[in-house]
């Protein structure tokens, strides 16, 4: 398997609550790609992270 290949297909997925590796589960149940295993596993704090910022951004263009 090439490098390219092996690079992003690194998914955690909603349905199962885990971390998949290449082809799993259905890509409306899960989020990714990630470039390796270790931030697949921190998905669902990457999204809160990021929700986070855009609402402040929101609160920010409101005022």
């Amino acid at each position: 398997m090439s490098r390219e290949k092996s690079q992003g297909d690194w998914w955690y997925c909603l349905k199962h609550g885990r971390v998949e590796h290449g082809p799993g589960c259905p890509d409306k149940v899960r989020m990714g790609p990630y470039p390796d295993e270790a931030t697949a596993a921190d998905a669902m704090n990457i999204a809160a992270e990021r929700n986070e910022a855009w609402d402040l951004q929101d609160e920010e263009e409101e005022r």
